[in-house]
């Protein structure tokens, strides 16, 4: 009989369930759920674009609907199927997002006095509120703890947990204080599947609170007491109200509970993975090994790659953290990314695209692309700096913003969205180089997400521009495969699962399309990617120093190049 699997993918706009089969990753049934809350699923304020927060309860609803209408299309597909064979769920989630939560693990939102407070709601990644936080904490650690910043890239971001519940400290006192304890969504999400709801007793995973939480088994876990109370006066006495360990994500969670098992018509014999962030598991959903960059690509992207634990890894400035078992067990976990590139591309349409283009959003993408794939490589005079949500990294500033350079009276619509493609193309180059330049070898890149699956001259740019092959997974759905892989490890052999991450992978995943850099345009690229780290240093560093009087004329200069040489 074969057996299945449940991984659940939760998003910043929506959530998806995937059923999958154990033996061999065969992708059986899924469906989406968009949330209901807030705009396109997110909790925002017009007086602060910073904020975004999202509902929990959005989650519930979303577990329930996407599981319930994944497994009935489950039987339509295969008529032998039964939920009786699911033998694991596995859940990803955004992060950071932490919950503030009362002392039996419920959010604190779910309170009638907190029920439309922003602050008592989840702080989504995306959330930079605590852009002033992130700088004090990482100003502080320079100063008392520089261990605390050396694994997660020398700096702290407002995206991340211990900036964000300070900044609820400073500017929602009330729910802060009514917060029996702080949970990451990546938790709170697998202990109420199991029933488990108790901040003490919730299985933490190492994938947040290492790279995110500060957390290292070095100095014991999370930052000291002393150093908290430093921060603010008092601050340190969460930590008790918090956790001592933390797990990797192949790590059991628990069992279905009855609750649970009777809504969604499965068996108390589910297992339920520890979870963790989305793009962790979706490089694993890719079959990532030794070597191999793994790019999800969405509205923001994460690079995630993996390096043997015994081995000596350099400490890599600018990254978003060096975590052992955050992506796998036996392995440090790397991770990296850019804040903004599939919202870069969506902002452009929905904002700035005339109806020339097309009435509808799939319209005016399908005419840009059409259009800007005729153009040349250097052919608009156009650069973008790819920094309309901040630099995630290598530079981990929110306040940093994006810039279209080089436009004319002659720009059209196509031409910008081509830069915009490139810029972000430069951004994930810049990315590489600082990896390798720690020590970090990178042999190939697999990509994975609906741009990577569905946008072909994004693919072709970006090899053009790293020259690298761009290697596409067999999946669309690599996290939600990811977290599947995990529960079923968490289930195990007997139960018709798995004994090893690596064992699973060798069974679920795969590549399929490639794409290869055109030597031409990569040569082209290569004096664009100048000009644009001029931009980078120039406007991302206080170190920078010199003259942009170059950077128009440069622009100007390889484009009547390249459109003298295809007349």
């Amino acid at each position: 009989m074969s057996k299945y699997i449940i991984g659940l993918d939760f998003g910043t706009n929506s959530c998806r369930s995937l059923i999958v089969n154990a033996a061999d990753g065969k992708e059986l049934a899924s469906n989406v759920f968009p949330y209901p809350s807030g705009k396109e699923g997110v909790i925002v304020d017009s007086a602060d674009p910073q904020l975004a927060r999202q509902n929990p309860q959005d989650y519930i609803l979303g577990i329930e609907a996407t599981i319930k209408k994944a497994l009935k299309k489950a039987k339509q597909v295969h008529s032998k199927f039964s939920p009786k064979d699911v033998i694991g769920i596995g859940v990803d989630t955004t992060g950071s997002s932490p919950l503030p939560v009362d002392i039996n693990g419920q959010p604190l939102c779910f309170n009638k006095k907190f029920r439309k407070n922003p602050a008592a709601m989840v702080w989504l990644w995306k959330d930079h509120t605590s852009y002033a936080e992130a700088a004090q904490i990482t100003e502080l650690a320079a100063k008392l703890r520089p261990h605390y910043l050396s694994k997660i890239g020398g700096t702290y971001s407002s995206e991340w947990w211990w900036s964000k519940i300070l900044h609820c400290k400073n500017t929602a006192p009330e729910v802060y204080e009514s917060a029996g304890s702080w949970v990451e969504i990546c938790d709170w999400i697998p202990a109420h599947l199991v029933g488990e709801l108790r901040p003490n007793k919730i299985k933490r995973s190492i994938c947040a609170a290492g790279h995110k939480a500060m957390y290292n088994k070095l100095w014991d876990g999370l930052p000291d007491e002393e150093f908290l109370n430093s921060l603010s006066p008092g601050f340190g006495s969460i930590r008790n109200r918090l956790y001592d360990l933390a797990f990797t994500a192949e790590s059991l969670a628990g069992y279905l509970s009855e609750e649970w098992a009777k809504r969604l018509g499965l068996t108390t014999s589910v297992a339920v993975a520890v979870g963790a962030f989305d793009a962790h598991m979706g490089a694993v959903g890719a079959g990532i090994s030794t070597g191999t960059m793994v790019k999800i690509l969405g509205t923001s992207t994460c690079d995630i790659m993996i390096s043997p634990n015994q081995r000596i890894l350099n400490d890599i400035p600018g990254v978003c953290g060096i975590v052992d078992g955050s992506v796998e067990g036996g392995y440090y976990g790397v991770e990296a990314g850019q804040s903004a590139v599939g919202d870069i591309f969506l902002w452009f349409v929905n904002n700035l695209v005339p109806n020339s283009f097309g009435k509808t959003q799939d319209e005016k993408f399908k005419n840009l692309q059409a259009a800007a794939k005729k153009l040349k490589p250097g052919e608009t005079g156009l650069l973008a700096l790819d920094w309309n949500n901040g630099n995630r990294t290598i530079l981990v500033d929110v306040r940093l913003s994006g810039l279209i350079l080089g436009q004319t009276l002659h720009t059209e619509p196509h031409e910008i969205y081509r830069a915009l493609i490139e810029g972000t193309a430069f951004g994930a180059l810049a990315i590489i180089d600082r990896i390798e330049e720690y020590g970090l070898k990178i042999n190939e890149i697999v990509n994975c997400g609906g741009l990577a699956s569905k946008n072909p001259l994004l693919m072709q740019i970006y090899a053009d521009v790293t020259g690298r092959p761009m290697k596409i997974s067999k999946s669309d759905q690599t996290p939600a495969l990811g977290a599947s892989i995990f529960a079923a490890v968490a289930a195990g052999k007997k139960a018709g699962g798995f004994s090893s991450v690596d064992e699973a992978k060798q069974k679920m995943t795969g590549t399929g399309r490639k794409f290869m850099p055109i030597r031409e345009n990569h040569e082209i690229y290569k004096k664009l990617y100048i000009v644009y780290r001029q931009l980078h240093d120039g406007f991302g560093t206080k170190k920078w120093s010199g003259s942009m009087f170059n950077v128009m004329k440069d622009l100007m200069a390889i484009r009547d190049q390249v459109r003298k040489k295809n007349r």
